[in-house]
């Protein structure tokens, strides 16, 4: 049996219906069925499994909080302990390669969080913070996003700039003895593109930015021996003959790393690449309608047969299917109605 843990904001603030932290059981048929919701604090948002997947950890959005659940029998969640890491608005999480540890993002916190996990599975104490330093004394940058290279050994941290700071991915090596983080290598966009995700590709040699406010996808370089990001290539997120607003959202790339999604907010899509393995360059092949307004989340199910858009606010989430060789996406006709979803793990 498979589940679906669905992080859905909750405030008035976020112009949020979302009533916490869902848990979905997923039938062979592939229909959704709902069964928890759990809330322990506003705004249940970015989630991530411990390596072993006995366990959940979910941010707070927009507060100081990170909690862990204990994953029963059932698939359901049992609340362990939450935690106030001081850092404001947390909006990714993801453990290291030897369990011990969770890595968190905190947006208006300017910083990355090393905290321990415990014997039980619960948060522990944080054991090391890295600061992103704005342009003067006493600003920073916002951490947007920590995701590891293909070996976690360096974390990517994508931040942006917001008047105050820089648009740049951060890499660190994480040293899993001690919990730490020695930067290796700043890539610092271009001013107010305003970075927000990246993308590894399988061979550990290509990364994929996506930019929010220019509204394009960088292709970079990465040496995974030392650390060191190399632009290549811009393109852009939105088609050439749409000439208003977006706000560019989410980058992953399709089991085998030959094809790149993007999803664009306020155009309503997702854009399609498809990537040269010889080279790493894009190629651009098409837009979706995301059926849906502010699709903020995109992901694939663990064997990658299906594609998901939740769509933060019209409620929905939307699922495709990619077909890889010919770069085409495929409604399958399944919409499961949630409210405010921003987030989807699976087990």
């Amino acid at each position: 049996m498979m589940f679906a843990y669905v992080g859905c904001r909750t405030t008035r603030e976020r112009n949020a219906r979302g009533k916490g932290l869902k848990t979905y059981e997923i039938a062979e048929s592939g229909e959704w069925k709902e069964i928890q919701c759990l809330k322990t604090e506003e705004n249940p948002s970015y989630q991530a499994l411990d390596l072993e997947g006995k366990y959940l950890y979910s941010v707070h959005g927009d507060i100081t909080k990170v909690s862990s659940y204990r994953i029963l029998e059932n698939g359901t969640l049992e609340h362990m302990n939450t935690i106030d890491i001081g850092g404001k608005n947390p909006v990714f999480i993801t453990p290291d390669k030897t369990n011990c540890f969770m890595l968190v993002a905190a947006l208006q916190g300017g910083a990355v969080y090393v905290i321990r996990r415990n014997e039980d599975g619960s948060l522990g104490e944080i054991v090391h913070t890295a600061h992103l330093e704005g342009k003067k004394e006493g600003t920073i940058s916002f951490a947007h996003q920590c995701i590891w290279d293909q070996k976690k050994e360096f974390l990517f941290v994508v931040t942006q700039g917001r008047l105050q700071g820089y648009g740049q991915v951060k890499v660190f090596r994480f040293d899993a003895e001690h919990g730490t983080l020695a930067e290796t290598d700043t890539f610092r966009s271009w001013e107010y593109d305003e970075p927000r995700h990246i993308a590894i590709h399988p061979n550990n040699r290509y990364a994929y930015l996506i930019n929010e406010k220019d509204n394009k996808m960088t292709f970079l370089e990465f040496d995974d021996v030392n650390g060191k990001l190399h632009a290549r290539q811009n393109l852009p997120s939105l088609p050439a003959t749409y000439t208003g607003e977006g706000q560019a959202s989410a980058s992953i790339l399709d089991k085998k790393g030959e094809i790149l999604i993007g999803s664009n907010r306020i155009h309503e899509s997702i854009v399609v690449y498809r990537i040269d393995q010889q080279t790493g360059y894009m190629t651009e092949l098409g837009y979706y309608p995301a059926l849906g307004l502010t699709p903020r989340f995109i992901t694939f199910n663990p064997d990658y047969s299906r594609f998901y858009i939740a769509n933060e606010d019209s409620d929905t989430i939307v699922e495709m299917k990619l077909d890889s060789d010919k770069g085409q996406m495929e409604y399958t006709g399944r919409i499961i109605f949630t409210e405010s979803p921003v987030c989807i793990t699976f087990r």
